[in-house]
């Protein structure tokens, strides 16, 4: 139900202290949380609102801006701005939904984390998931994952990441956030010390946090994690060397060595998020953890860059002891990632269109890319990351400059990201971060205006 047509306790007062955007932020939280808004009610756009409300667009942008980065609401492409909230059972606290997000009815998404799903071959995404459905339905639980899918995962480390791995030692999880649930629970104990990238994958930190896992930040730069910052007591260190997330870097050669040799040393294991290693521009990535040390690392990997989050599929290649673990803790509980995205990326690998898919998202992101950083760098914007993924950063020297340019990215209709919130400490470097795959190249070539505009110094 859009909201024009629901009467809600909305009431702006031009003398108050509060600014005008908090107090919208505030008022929609309270009417999703008493109820007055339902999960999946959706709301009007931006100038609809603030035309109702007799506000300036500004207000109304700052206002959603808030609750998206807060869960409240998500964006659907093509279709809106939607809530994403149900009240508990007692009325009082929200419980946050997991639902699609995307570009919503106005803003321009270009931010990290998006894949291009728009390449998608159709006719070989229906054509896979007619033979999905065609599979009969099995009595059986596939607690480690669809032989079918771990074959394919295991063909695919090996073309296009260089990794050996048989069909054995691949396990299916339901993405990388989920995986690291699974570890925390069957590998950690309670107040066991895991070390992670800062800035990093937040939602990483927070999968090991519920666990009860204690998280140590270990600075990063252009070299990627500082090794000789890992605490002592660490169990793992959780990092993404071929891609580092958000910053854009790659680890080098000595520190890649030398993370190996501490982790044999002093027996802790690498976390080793491979989130996008698929998408390289200029040379070939230097080589998984993983191969070059199968006995301390633990491989992750998702379907979720390179084609979409929708089929939920992701895999880990591990030591026979974690391996064993996270099996034992599914056997335990019952848990294990669902079929149907397994069976999909079997059957896209099967008739090779996984394989062809990675190939045309890897020229269209890298003629984006290019595209992007000959815009900004011809205006004198500096541009920092390695030739790959689908992203790039633009370094600010300030919190308060990272705040400035994100705001006059959204009152131009384009949302950015900063590095602030990928930070699990303080921030200690500032900047912003721009997404180019989550959107068409027409959108991305219509919005180079704005970048530079908002940008450059």
């Amino acid at each position: 139900m859009p909201l024009l047509d629901t009467v809600l306790p909305v009431t702006l007062d031009r003398a108050a202290g509060v600014p005008l955007a908090v107090q919208l932020a505030d008022a929609l939280r309270v009417a999703a949380t008493t109820g007055h808004l339902r999960s999946g009610d959706r709301l009007p756009s931006t100038r609809a609102l603030a035309k109702r409300l007799g506000v300036s667009r500004t207000v109304t942008a700052a206002a959603y801006e808030q609750l998206h980065a807060e869960g409240w609401i998500a964006g659907r492409h093509g279709s809106g701005t939607y809530v994403t909230t149900t009240p508990s059972q007692g009325g009082t606290d929200p419980t946050v939904q997991s639902v699609e997000s995307g570009e919503d009815d106005e803003l321009l998404e270009l931010i990290p984390g998006m894949p291009w799903a728009e390449g998608i071959d159709r006719a070989a995404w229906r054509r896979a998931w007619r033979a999905a459905a065609d599979t009969p339905p099995s009595q059986y639980t596939h607690r480690a994952g669809i032989a079918g899918y771990r074959a394919a995962i295991a063909e695919h480390l090996l073309r296009h990441r260089g990794l050996r791995a048989d069909t054995a030692s691949v396990l299916a999880t339901a993405g990388t956030t989920s995986a690291l649930a699974e570890l925390a629970a069957s590998v950690f104990r309670a107040g066991e010390v895991v070390a992670v990238e800062d800035p990093g994958y937040q939602r990483a930190v927070e999968a090991l946090r519920a666990a009860g896992v204690r998280v140590v930040c270990v600075p990063v730069d252009a070299d990627g994690i500082r090794v000789e910052d890992i605490p002592r007591q660490a169990k793992a260190v959780y990092c993404s060397p071929a891609h580092q997330y958000p910053l854009g870097s790659t680890m080098s050669a000595p520190r890649r060595v030398a993370l190996v040799e501490r982790a044999r040393t002093e027996g802790f294991l690498v976390l080793e998020d491979d989130y996008d290693g698929e998408l390289r521009y200029d040379v070939a990535p230097l080589p998984l953890l993983a191969a070059l040390a199968p006995d301390v690392v633990v491989h992750l990997g998702t379907t979720s860059k390179i084609l979409t989050p929708t089929l939920g599929a992701g895999w880990m290649v591990a030591p026979s002891p974690v391996f064993s673990a996270v099996l034992g803790h599914r056997e335990r509980t019952g848990t294990r990632p669902s079929p149907a995205g397994q069976r999909v990326v079997g059957e896209l690998a099967r008739n090779g269109d996984l394989g062809r898919h990675i190939r045309r998202v890897r020229r269209e992101l890298a003629e984006r890319r290019r595209m992007l950083t000959a815009t900004l760098r011809a205006a004198e914007v500096p541009v920092l990351g390695d030739d790959a993924g689908a992203h790039l950063l633009v370094p600010l020297a300030s919190a308060e400059e990272e705040r400035e340019r994100l705001q006059r990215a959204l009152e131009r209709g384009v949302r950015l990201d900063g590095l602030a919130r990928h930070f699990a400490g303080p921030a200690t470097t500032h900047g912003v971060a721009v997404g180019y795959a989550g959107c068409s190249r027409q959108a991305l070539t219509g919005a180079l205006g704005t970048l530079v505009e908002v940008l450059a110094g």
